[in-house]
């Protein structure tokens, strides 16, 4: 079993910035794939970004490329999502998931409870 706990949503104008974090715990939580998701109200679940267990590779959808940056600790088993020049439409309520599939781009079976991100014009 697979805990995710997300921290670090909140209300920001537009140009500003965040950093959500991902606390993983569980016994094998350190060795998996982690990704963040979101959902705007009325919208499905999309990726945002992903951080490989081996080699620490990163994935990002594309409209957020160059804007958010995924980063890992191992020590603290903690993934951050660094977010700049946040938009409008990234308001979303924003997900950490476990273990990402890095060969289909799938999701884990192990979600966080979700943090509110919110971006003002």
């Amino acid at each position: 079993q697979v805990q995710l706990e997300e921290s670090g949503g909140g209300f920001v104008q537009a140009a500003g910035s965040l950093r959500l974090s991902c606390a993983a715990s569980g016994r094998t939580s350190r060795f998996y794939n982690v990704a963040w998701f979101r959902q705007a109200p009325g919208k499905e679940r999309e990726f945002v970004a992903a951080f490989s267990w081996i080699g620490g590779r990163t994935l990002y959808v594309d409209s957020v490329k160059g804007r958010f940056t995924i980063s890992r600790d191992n020590a603290k088993n903690t993934v951050y999502l660094q977010m700049n020049s946040l938009k409008p439409e990234d308001t979303a309520v924003y997900y950490c998931n476990a273990p990402f599939n890095w060969d289909n781009n799938s999701r884990g079976e192990y979600w966080g409870q979700g943090t509110q991100v919110t971006v003002s014009s």
